[in-house]
């Protein structure tokens, strides 16, 4: 009976000093947690897990580490097949192209009266009964001299002009002495390049006879990339312009746009003779255009100014040749603009409706 009582004293000894020993515990984390600094430490270290996707995949095991990097290496193999299907479709490009060609030919010719429509090829009923009624009040309101029209009316005046007056991104280039030299403007092109070369497309601005240079056809060519980059394959996202290249205008004696002449006055330090010298500095043109900016090709870094002014190149050259060429008519009359603004405005309202929901 001793050696029981014995023992049953000895347990509860242990559980008391067991409970004693889980209070300290409790007391002493519950004296931690009320510290601010450990509090502090505590809550950045639950931000930085929270906000660095990197820092919350370093806590996991390396064997899951090791999946991630398979699954990595899967996603650069499909960067590549990505690659090889813009090829394909810079491909269709040039296909589809050469059938477009045939109908912007035929609108070449009506543009500069080389031909004149059928009836049947002028037969257009508007979707715009508002546009239809306008046409109609004008027609009554307004008498037109036939006979002087068919005399003096050729094609569709000042068409490519028109456009580059209407589209916001070219108007702002558009200086008021290009404006003569545009209106000889008579059609632009897109060419892709062939089967087994560098992806690329140029653009040919074809003008007729006139006083200011004697090029018939002047071009700009935008050389493109559609492969992942080895150092970032992630950031591929299809086909970018990587390089520009315009071409030389044979300029007329005194039209050069692209320069003015400036007078300076020299004062001799010895003799305090005074000369007047002029030079040639760059003046601000459209046609500048045609002499972009080169990317270096030893990877040297382009100035903010340059590299800005070369995205801005390339983002017209790309308007160029998936818009305006595409849809030259509905920019001329000033359709297509209003679908583009009507889009922009359904992008905002978007933006708005997300905001209030969030």
């Amino acid at each position: 009976m001793a050696d029981n009582s014995k023992t049953e004293d000895t347990a509860s000894d242990s559980l008391e000093a067991a409970k004693n020993a889980t209070n300290k515990k409790e007391k002493l984390a519950d004296q931690v947690m009320q510290n601010p600094q450990v509090l502090a430490a505590l809550q950045e270290r639950l931000d930085n897990t929270s906000l660095t996707p990197s820092s919350y995949i370093e806590t996991f095991p390396k064997a899951v580490i090791r999946r991630i990097d398979a699954l990595k290496k899967l996603q650069v193999k499909c960067a590549h097949i990505e690659a090889k299907f813009y090829e394909e479709v810079h491909d269709l490009e040039r296909k589809y192209a050469a059938l477009y060609q045939p109908l912007f030919d035929k609108r070449r010719e009506f543009i500069n009266g080389e031909a004149e429509p059928t009836d049947a090829e002028a037969e257009w009923h508007s979707e715009n009964e508002d546009e239809e009624k306008l046409a109609g009040d004008l027609k009554n309101a307004v008498v037109i001299d036939e006979k002087a029209e068919e005399t003096n009316v050729k094609g569709i005046p000042d068409f490519w002009f028109t456009i580059f007056r209407n589209v916001d991104m070219l108007s702002e280039l558009v200086q008021e002495y290009d404006e003569p030299i545009l209106k000889h403007l008579q059609d632009i092109k897109v060419k892709f390049s062939e089967p087994g070369q560098p992806m690329s497309f140029s653009l040919e601005f074809h003008f007729g006879p006139n006083d200011y240079f004697s090029n018939s056809v002047l071009t700009k060519t935008y050389k493109m990339k559609s492969e992942p980059d080895k150092t970032d394959p992630f950031s591929f996202e299809g086909p970018e312009i990587v390089d520009c290249e315009g071409c030389t205008i044979d300029w007329k004696k005194g039209k050069n746009v692209t320069v003015k002449t400036i007078k300076k006055k020299q004062k001799h330090k010895g003799r305090g003779t005074v000369r007047t010298i002029t030079k040639q500095v760059p003046n601000d043109s459209f046609f500048n255009f045609f002499s972009p900016i080169k990317v270096s090709g030893d990877g040297e870094s382009l100035d903010e100014d340059s590299e800005f002014t070369l995205a801005a190149d390339f983002e017209i050259g790309h308007f160029f040749r998936e818009r305006i060429v595409p849809r030259a008519v509905l920019y001329f009359t000033g359709e297509a603009i209003e679908d583009d603004d009507n889009f922009e405005e359904d992008e905002e309202g978007e933006e708005e409706f997300i905001s209030i929901l969030s």
